[in-house]
């Protein structure tokens, strides 16, 4: 913890592998990303229990890109490691490629 009750950086280990980074004042902490179990990671932006998908790292080299509030987040594009581009439209739960 820094002098000034700012959290540089927390982490916890759970118990199904997963690693939890967070950051901010003691007491507001929230969530940045989320180490997945076999690599990748999961990144979020927002206030501490508003906490939303922004982007999704995954172990191949793919990046899966989200956009909405959080539990409506929905896929935008998906950034293939191989440089290909897809874009999706739609709502969670009814993405589908434009």
């Amino acid at each position: 913890e820094a002098l000034d009750g700012r959290v540089v950086m927390g982490r916890e280990r759970s118990c199904d592998g997963r690693v939890v980074h967070f950051t901010g004042k003691k007491g507001e902490e929230r969530i940045e990303v989320i180490g997945r179990r076999g690599g990748g990671v999961a990144c979020y932006k927002g206030e501490k229990g508003a906490e939303r998908l922004i982007r999704v790292e995954l172990a191949n080299g793919d990046v899966q890109l989200y956009e909405g509030e959080r539990g409506a987040e929905r896929m935008v594009r998906v950034d293939y490691a191989d440089g290909k581009v897809q874009y999706y439209k739609g709502e969670r739960g009814s993405v589908r490629l434009v």
